[in-house]
């Protein structure tokens, strides 16, 4: 699979193949939202004016709810309390669709709470209300034994270990050990410093804190989280480590890999959940048979998503495809130059021992004899840049009724296409301007041009470039195209 925006997009629809069992401590997330405006006469306090609150499934039913919204068939198992919380969290997710969940109640257990006060888009406060004891036996083995039947028809499993007492390191053991026999590959949000639990695992993702305290190392640079990383590696037989860096991205570490991945959000307005997120979108890419790169890749688009919003928020599969479908545009925008970045752009090409090509024209109304034309001078050429008349030279040339599309639109159209590098709109009836400066290895034109008709001929062959004519499609061109129209209007 490559590695284009394109081929990302396409993995989208296969993440409705995912089939995941989640298992792990399930958090009732309350966000109340209020105002600020006062300091309290009683104390030097702020006095928090509250307008709203909002339930909303945290730890790993955050993950289920991530998962959910990729599209994946979820199966979810967790333990809550007989407690009101614990009723909350169970309305919760028999409204998330496309998940299976099981619920163990314990009565004896209080069922985690966390409650952020939000004020201005900003966290004032946050306070916890839980017990982090161990499950007993009884539910102990339920797990696993629930665990033992979903693992038949699910192909990833999550241990969403938030320390809340679900997993012990014994059960956490028997949980992987059970996936490994099944060759089902196993993803952890860890807790702690205890990694001997994780033992054998594909893929562990800690946060930069997490992983200083696994390891007793610093985690700030790239080369203390690879030195870190290698040795929870090397320690516990860990496939791959996935670090998350908060503002600073991801890296993805393992015995073939060093890559890290620039944060997607430009504004990043609460980093809760964010982690959840990118647990649920590498285990569905791994679920649907998305390679590993890739799936980082998507995970990473998915993390900056949910930074950029507020709350626990869910990375759904149309925000990530929106998003990809964004970072098209941008990188066609990113082919449109002046000529000051053209000039740049073809020092970098020729470090890179790289061939360049050069065509130009109105190219009004995109049709099959320019495509033809694109087609065959990329084929001669490792870099494509073309050449587009403006409006004021199209009107002297064709008249003034042309063109019919804009230089905008025109620019646009052709630098979205594969095989075009760059375009750069010029104001001159002829390139020559554009020739004098680029100095292109190849000038390719039109078979209807002869080399001594071509007023460009006597630049090129002055720094020994080489010109090209190809063969023309007959029957295509703008004039015909245009006729054609208007009979139909």
């Amino acid at each position: 699979m490559d590695e284009t925006p394109h081929s990302l997009t396409n993995c989208i629809d296969l993440l409705q193949k995912a089939k995941v069992l989640c298992i792990g401590d399930v958090i009732l997330d309350k966000f109340v939202y209020g105002d600020v405006d006062r300091i309290s006469p009683e104390a030097p306090i702020p006095v928090f004016k509250i307008n709203s609150d909002k339930l909303m499934l945290g730890g790993a039913g955050n993950v289920a709810s991530n998962l959910c919204g990729l599209g994946a068939k979820t199966r979810f198992i967790t333990v809550v309390g007989d407690d009101l919380a614990g009723r909350n969290i169970k309305k919760l997710i028999s409204d998330t669709p496309n998940t299976t969940a099981t619920l163990i109640i314990e009565k004896e257990r209080r069922t985690s709470i966390k409650t952020r006060y939000i004020a201005g888009g900003q966290q004032m406060l946050r306070t916890d209300d839980e017990t982090a004891i161990l499950v007993n036996k009884n539910t102990e083995q339920r797990i696993l034994k629930l665990a033992a039947t979903a693992l038949k028809n699910y192909n990833v499993l999550v241990i969403a270990d938030y320390a809340k007492g679900v997993f012990s390191a014994e059960l956490t053991k028997k949980l992987i050990i059970l996936a490994k026999q099944l060759k089902i590959p196993v993803i952890v949000d860890p807790q702690g410093n205890n990694y001997k639990r994780y033992k054998g695992v594909d893929i562990v993702t800690p946060n930069r804190k997490e992983l200083s305290l696994a390891t007793g190392m610093p985690s700030n640079t790239d080369k203390q989280i690879k030195i870190a990383a290698n040795k929870l590696i090397s320690d516990y037989n860990i496939k791959s480590i996935l670090a998350t860096r908060s503002g600073d991205g991801m890296t993805l570490i393992n015995s073939n890999s060093f890559v890290t991945y620039a944060a997607e959000a430009q504004e990043i307005f609460d980093v809760s959940g964010a982690g959840d997120t990118v647990v649920a979108t590498i285990s569905a890419s791994l679920s649907a048979g998305i390679d590993l790169i890739q799936a980082v890749k998507l995970a990473n688009i998915s993390a900056g998503i949910v930074v950029a919003k507020t709350g626990t928020a869910i990375a759904y599969a149309s925000d990530i495809l929106e998003t990809l479908e964004n970072h098209k545009l941008q990188k066609s925008n990113n082919k449109i130059l002046d000529m000051k970045l053209a000039i740049n752009r073809v020092k970098v090409w020729r470090s890179q021992k790289l061939k360049i090509g050069f065509s130009n024209g109105c190219f009004d109304l995109l049709h099959p004899g320019h495509m033809a034309t694109i087609n065959a001078a990329k084929a001669v050429c490792d870099k494509l840049i073309i050449g587009l008349n403006n409006d004021a030279s199209i009107k002297r040339l064709k008249g003034k009724k042309r063109p019919v599309q804009s230089e905008e639109i025109r620019a646009q159209i052709l630098s979205s296409l594969t095989n075009v590098d760059a375009v750069l709109i010029f104001a001159e009836d002829t390139p020559i301007k554009i020739l004098k400066n680029l100095k292109p290895d190849i000038f390719i034109k039109g078979g209807d041009y002869k080399i001594e008709m071509l007023p460009e001929a006597n630049i090129i062959k002055a720094y020994g470039g080489e010109i090209i004519l190809t063969n023309l499609l007959k029957g295509q061109s703008t004039t015909k195209t245009i006729s054609k129209l208007t009979k139909l209007v």
